[in-house]
């Protein structure tokens, strides 16, 4: 639990009335930033002020005051939360007049409507206590880090969603899964990130509140301190991009990189590829009032478009930001990228062949993009205690790798934690953590009961329809007037052709050859007059990544089984005779 986030939290009480729960966060997020950018802006302040009145013009302001104190965001006001409840009857107009006063970068506050909420709280007589309350906390860097920052932000929107029965699994992700997501994207051999003063770009077109993107930079700087790694992302619910905004303005980012609005239908960042990508998207969600302007982007943008290997259903938009980042990793002619998804099991299998999903895997898997998924502990995160998966893709794979996918099982690494958060109940230890990377960084050589190695191939198939012949009230086969058997719909059935089907290593270039002793093997010595269509053959890919880590169990013995089922036959004979009594 975030100590800070609860103390900030606590302030909260403050509002009971007049504000009901579900409400706190429209008050206690803004006000947080607002003190945390305050509390940084405080040293420099009377420069500032003494650089506005010497320079009219915004832009050139902008440049002096980067020259002056290194930042590219300032505030031109007088007031400042130092001397905003000396003016007690103007409280509100002062208040409003400072986060007018920001530089054009910091638009965050227009995003929470705050001034609605300072004119809410001046009218229930709020104002002035919650204004004290913040303005008693020291929020400067150099007190509070910014990665306690980020955990006190996390601890407030969780607390502000369960007051509100919202989902907080739509606003950020476990540091736990972030970590491990963030180990492996930067794990592979040939992404040198020590040597001296290089220079990254990391891209998130889910960003939340930011913390995928702060935990990723933390990472190359505490393995490499002369690394630069340039930071876009883009969110499209107004708290959380206002979060990430403010808190990549408070460590110095180029606030400009992060944009407002919905990746789908509107890619901020549309002619930029990136070095490595990361994102954890909505599982499940309807993307039907967005499917018209997705068509309409997939038809316009034509083969190379993100959307063109195909479209999954609309009850579930996850894959449509899993072709995003294969469409958003730098080209392999400019260097490559790498790219970290975290989503449900659904992607892996769900889709017939030739269907959307089917050919989105179909897509990936024929392109070698696919390096490594990883099954994650279920009831990791706060909203839901389903399976999950890490995707890792990669446009220039290593040698060693290349048309292989590493299918790692890590569900079984991770430690309980000592309090629920949520539907949150394990936690991915570091100790944990380095066991997962290890087993990817073993790659073939990892424990086979915990890690795979398969060819792209092995995850291809042929959905192949099978006939039988309608018959007349005799039990001859009816033909049609060439003397062709017609086929009796009601008997007709389809089976899945693995491509590797016996041992074969051809793939779509064997399909006669594997379909027909398939056919010769599983199916004709059960239905002696059925056919093959072959003008019905559909490919088809899937992952199941369950099949391979299957571990049969002996059942128990039939005497044993017996004699617990006496007992409770026993145990419920005796409750109804006490009933009876």
């Amino acid at each position: 639990m975030s100590t800070l986030g609860s103390f900030i939290w606590s302030i909260a009480d403050q509002l009971r009335g007049p504000y009901r729960p579900n409400q706190y966060g429209n008050v206690i997020l803004p006000l947080t930033i607002l003190r945390r950018l305050d509390c940084i802006l405080e040293p420099d302040r009377e420069t500032v002020r003494q650089l506005a009145a010497k320079f009219d013009n915004p832009n050139r302001l902008k440049v002096e005051v980067r020259k002056a104190t290194g930042r590219s965001f300032y505030n031109t006001s007088k007031y400042s939360f130092a001397n905003l409840l000396a003016d007690a009857d103007g409280l509100a107009d002062n208040l409003t007049d400072y986060i007018d006063r920001f530089s054009d970068d910091v638009d965050v506050f227009t995003y929470f409507k705050f001034k609605e909420e300072i004119d809410a709280l001046e009218a229930a007589g709020l104002l002035r206590e919650v204004v004290k309350s913040f303005g008693a906390i020291d929020l400067h860097p150099d007190v509070v880090s910014n990665s306690d920052m980020g955990d006190a932000f996390e601890y407030i929107i969780r607390k502000f969603n369960e007051a509100a029965n919202e989902t907080s699994g739509d606003h950020y992700t476990p540091r736990d899964a972030i970590r491990l997501l963030v180990d492996l994207l930067f794990a592979e051999k040939d992404a040198d990130l020590t040597e001296a003063e290089i220079i990254r770009s990391l891209y998130d077109p889910t960003a939340g509140t930011g913390g995928m993107l702060s935990l990723a930079e933390e990472h190359l700087l505490d393995h490499n301190p002369d690394a630069s790694l340039t930071l876009y992302g883009q969110e499209y619910n107004p708290q959380s991009y206002a979060i990430c905004k403010s808190d990549l303005l408070a460590k110095g980012h180029n606030a400009t990189n992060i944009a407002f609005g919905n990746t789908l239908t509107d890619d901020a960042f549309k002619d930029r590829q990136f070095d490595f990508c990361m994102s954890n998207p909505p599982y499940g969600v309807d993307w039907k009032q967005y499917a018209k302007a997705v068509k309409q982007e997939r038809e316009s943008a034509g083969p190379y478009g993100r959307f063109a290997p195909g479209l999954p259903s609309t009850s579930d938009g996850q894959m449509l930001f899993l072709l995003h980042l294969a469409h958003k990793m730098r080209k392999p002619e400019d260097g490559g990228g790498r790219a970290g998804i975290v989503m449900n099991g659904s992607p892996l299998f769900n889709g017939a062949a030739e269907s959307g999903p089917s050919n989105i895997r179909k897509w990936l898997l024929e392109n070698d993009l696919v390096e490594a998924i990883v099954a994650l502990p279920t009831s990791m995160f706060f909203n839901t205690g389903i399976a999950t998966y890490i995707w890792i893709l990669d446009n220039t794979k290593h040698t060693d790798r290349k048309g292989t996918v590493q299918l790692i099982d890590g569900s079984g690494f991770w430690t309980k934690m000592r309090k629920s958060l949520g539907a949150k109940n394990r936690e991915i230890s570091g100790d944990d953590r380095a066991k997962i990377v290890q087993l990817y960084a073993d790659y073939t050589d990892a424990d086979p009961d915990t890690s795979k190695v398969l060819r792209a191939d092995e995850f291809g198939y042929w959905t192949v329809t099978v006939e039988r012949p309608l018959l007349d009230g005799d039990g001859n086969p009816v033909t049609d007037r060439k003397g062709k058997r017609k086929p009796d719909a009601k008997k007709r059935e389809t089976e899945n052709v693995p491509f590797t089907y016996g041992g074969s290593t051809a793939g779509e270039a064997g399909k006669h050859d594997v379909v027909q002793a398939y056919f010769d093997t599983e199916v004709k010595p059960h239905v002696p007059d059925a056919w093959i269509d072959w003008t019905k053959i559909k490919v088809g890919y899937e992952i199941p990544f369950n099949r391979h880590f299957y571990k049969y169990v002996t059942p128990r013995p039939l005497a044993e089984i017996d004699a617990d089922l006496e007992k409770q036959v026993a145990k419920i004979m005796d409750l109804l005779r006490e009933v009876e009594a």
